[in-house]
């Protein structure tokens, strides 16, 4: 089975190495490999996103330059919208309706719980948790 590669935004260094350890958390479950990606902020994490063309996009509502929404907007708002998975990093569980808008695929809410985060990427890459292909 080939790698997932992720791509992780976040302004915050710690936030992006949280969400990778929380990711790679979530490759285990799914007996995935990962590979990933990091930006600082939404303008680096479009162009690398459609660069690298990666199977999923973590994005923080709180990036810099362009945030997890208007990342999110533009990556699915092109004449040949984005393949890959968005899932939106938000501050605050009422802007869900933001990430829906936006074109996220999943939203969850900071503090990010590894268990809803790894439930959403099992779901959104197709991969089989070890449960289910055992």
């Amino acid at each position: 089975m080939s790698a997932v590669k992720a791509l992780v935004i976040s302004a915050d260094p710690d936030v992006r190495r949280q969400l990778t350890v929380a990711l790679g958390s979530a490759g285990r479950r799914a007996s995935a490999e990962w590979e990933f990606l990091e930006a600082a902020n939404g303008i680096e994490g479009i162009r690398i996103a459609w660069r690298e063309l990666p199977d999923l996009v973590v994005a923080d509502e709180i990036a810099s330059g362009a945030g997890a929404f208007a990342t999110a907007k533009d990556l699915r708002g092109q004449m040949r919208p984005f393949p890959g998975a968005i899932i939106i990093v938000l501050a605050r569980p009422h802007d869900a309706w933001l990430a829906k808008w936006a074109g996220a695929d999943a939203w969850v809410t900071k503090p990010v719980d590894p268990f809803e985060l790894a439930d959403h990427v099992v779901r959104l890459t197709g991969r089989q948790t070890v449960e289910e292909g055992a």
